[in-house]
């Protein structure tokens, strides 16, 4: 199975860090280190999103056209992607949204067995 020296901390379930980025350009557009300090925050330092995991996710995501990317300048007058979500990824994160409440109440239902 795992290695039990293996710290989980920040560590992502399978298939929803798309979901969190949804998330996360629902409430404004942003560039993707701002995506990644949202999630960071949000989850109070629980979840870390790598930037070897992010953008890639970016890319799909806007290849699916759940999002559009614009160029801009950072806060720090940087050169940066700003993402949006579409109306389409909108759909999808109510979507991603529903199940994943379906799913966590279903673990938590196991959970609390005795």
């Amino acid at each position: 199975m795992g290695d039990a020296k293996k710290d989980p901390q920040g560590e992502l379930l399978p298939g929803t860090l798309d979901m969190l980025i949804l998330k996360a350009l629902a409430l404004e557009s942003m560039h993707g280190y701002a995506v990644a300090q949202f999630i960071q925050r949000a989850s109070r330092e629980v979840l870390r999103v790598e930037e070897g995991a992010l953008y890639p996710a970016l890319h799909r995501l806007e290849l699916r056209g759940l999002l559009k990317a614009e160029w801009g300048a950072s806060e720090n007058n940087r050169r940066a992607k700003y993402y949006r979500l579409t109306a389409l990824g909108r759909r999808e994160l109510d979507s991603e949204a529903a199940y994943w409440a379906r799913v966590a109440a279903a673990v938590t239902r196991v959970m609390q067995t005795a």
